[in-house]
């Protein structure tokens, strides 16, 4: 057991100054960094709990969008009515996710946070640049049958586990972020980053940054979206592939899309010119095969993950014509 210290924040305030002591972490459901601490892949010098601060609300925004607490629970956040009613591949994408013990637990920053699942971070034995930079990759060259297909690099392949913000990237959310130097307001798109050679970096969040909520825009493709998660087992798995999809439709034919993939790359995969390649296109088969080639156009595969290049294509076509033939809102 290695030891740390442990301190109860009162208030933004007052977590963000006791997290700028160099080796400390913020703490709330702790689903993800307690089972690293026991791994011992992660060793801060010190835990900062917030789970007591009130940013655990969903409130209505002045756009018409909704606010997500960044401290309210998965299942809450799931749950909610005016989630299933009119962002249902969010609700969907969340209870897709972990165990309904786990989502009792996780919160919405937190899912944001998540650390891959890729075997050799968590195993201390190997080499694993986002772990320790500049040791190796394990996986290039190794097990890399649920890695990255596309925006990897020659240091890292691992891939982003989250569900939740897979549906977060095609809704176009915004992360609310308080820190040192105030407030700022963070494109989803770019909360998140590529690997590139600073692998150990996951996010755009600076020292000391605190998630404070999530804004979802008002308009969340109630009547023709869904969430398509491909995985080994039916449940509590990580994803292969999946799929977040939204549609505006004008009778057959696509007004405007979303598509947002995860289980494929290291951060939420969104490709403005297949989204684009769908406009004004009827909604078929063959279009969505034609768009989910122009996102795929620069898939690579390892030795053993090949395949998910051309799952990611069949997924990419089922939810679609899924997300085309649904209208309306069904609870989960």
């Amino acid at each position: 057991m290695r030891s740390f210290t442990y301190a109860r924040a009162d208030s933004a305030a007052d977590a963000i100054g006791r997290a700028g002591a160099s080796g400390t972490a913020f703490v709330a459901g702790g689903t993800n960094l307690l089972d690293l601490m026991k791994a011992d892949v992660l060793r801060p010098e010190g835990l900062v709990d917030i789970s007591r601060l009130p940013l655990d609300r969903i409130e209505e925004t002045a756009e018409g969008g909704l606010r997500l607490g960044a401290l309210a629970r998965n299942a809450d956040t799931a749950y909610d009515e005016r989630v299933q009613t009119r962002y249902p591949m969010l609700s969907k994408a969340i209870l897709a996710g972990a165990s309904a013990q786990l989502r009792n637990m996780a919160t919405n920053g937190g899912n944001l946070l998540q650390r891959t699942r890729c075997y050799y971070f968590y195993d201390t034995a190997t080499p694993c640049n986002k772990r320790e930079p500049g040791s190796g990759c394990g996986a290039i060259g190794g097990v890399n049958r649920i890695h990255a297909i596309l925006g990897a690099s020659d240091q890292c392949i691992a891939v982003h586990p989250s569900d939740l913000c897979v549906a977060l990237a095609a809704l176009d959310a915004v992360v609310q972020v308080t820190g040192p130097e105030g407030e700022r307001s963070i494109p989803f798109a770019e909360f998140h980053r590529l690997p590139g050679d600073r692998p150990e970096i996951d996010t755009t969040l600076q020292p000391g940054d605190l998630v404070t909520a999530i804004d979802l825009p008002a308009r969340g493709f109630a009547e023709h979206s869904t969430y398509l998660k491909i995985r080994d087992r039916a449940s509590y798995a990580f994803a292969l592939v999946s799929v977040a999809a939204g549609l505006e439709m004008d009778g057959g034919t696509v007004r405007e899309a979303r598509l947002a993939l995860g289980g494929v790359a290291h951060k939420p995969w969104r490709d403005p010119e297949a989204e684009a390649a769908l406009v004004g296109k009827p909604a078929t088969p063959d279009q969505f095969r034609a768009a989910a080639r122009v996102l795929l156009r620069d898939a690579k595969g390892h030795e053993h993950n090949s395949f998910k290049i051309e799952l990611a294509e069949r997924a990419i076509v089922r939810a679609l014509t899924e997300a085309a033939e649904r209208k309306g809102a069904p609870r989960p």
